[in-house]
């Protein structure tokens, strides 16, 4: 038998375009995955290093990321803010953050204390959660975000006791005056008696396996796109030889 390719012009277009698509969200996936790789990488690297001591100097967000550091001073209790939309082993909640001012200066940095729950019955109770006074000494990890919602409708304003979606060391630092570290520090190491906080704060590289399924689907479907094309024009062909 004798095969013969008919070559069409709308099929072939439309062909490209699917191949082209597939292949170029297919290598967007995997750039996702490696960016998560990499973030990975540099947690697993940084963590484990010795504790950095932040004083008032200011320093620079991306060589800190994920290193661990202990901090002295006090606690700001006049700008707590609550990120909301936290969820905790399926419970809802938020991320209490407030701003800690770094000792003999007038520096300070924003830390996340822990996650709280929320009440059901009215999302935007400010929940009771105790603040140490005086002077202590804090453990955390340093991150640059606490991640980031889908923003629907205009942000509030920033201001005490807010519920928030999202929230950034530069906004916060406009809002209340302060000067800022441009970093978050996670709050971890023991709590104090009668602190309500939960502090398993999640990784922040979760999800590589995914991308790479989404890759290979996108990359799939062009190969799949490809050979339709193929089959269907050799079949089309040999019938019009028949």
């Amino acid at each position: 038998m004798r095969f013969t390719f008919h070559f069409r012009l709308v099929p072939f277009i439309a062909t490209v375009l699917l191949v082209a698509l597939g292949i170029a969200l297919g290598n967007w996936q995997e750039r996702r995955a490696a960016q998560k790789m990499a973030i990975y990488q540099r947690l697993a690297e940084r963590f484990p290093q010795a504790p950095i001591v932040l004083g008032p100097a200011p320093m620079p967000a991306a060589p800190m990321e994920f290193r661990r550091v202990t901090v002295t001073g006090q606690f700001d209790t006049a700008w707590p803010i609550f990120l909301e939309n936290k969820t905790y082993q399926g419970r809802p909640g938020s991320y209490l953050v407030m701003p800690f001012k770094i000792a003999d200066s007038q520096m300070y940095v924003l830390v996340a204390r822990g996650w709280l729950p929320g009440d059901p019955a009215r999302y935007d109770k400010v929940p009771d959660y105790p603040t140490p006074t005086g002077t202590v000494t804090i453990e955390g990890r340093v991150a640059g975000s606490l991640g980031r919602a889908l923003q629907l409708g205009k942000p509030p304003v920033l201001r005490p006791n807010a519920f928030v979606q999202n929230l950034e060391p530069a906004a916060f630092a406009q809002a209340s005056g302060l000067r800022l570290q441009p970093f978050f520090v996670e709050q971890t190491g023991p709590k104090l008696e009668g602190e309500p906080f939960v502090r398993d704060w999640p990784a922040p590289a979760m999800g590589i396996e995914k991308h790479q399924g989404y890759a290979f689907q996108w990359y799939a479907l062009a190969a799949m796109a490809f050979l339709f094309f193929v089959i269907t024009g050799f079949r089309s062909g040999t019938k019009h030889d028949g």
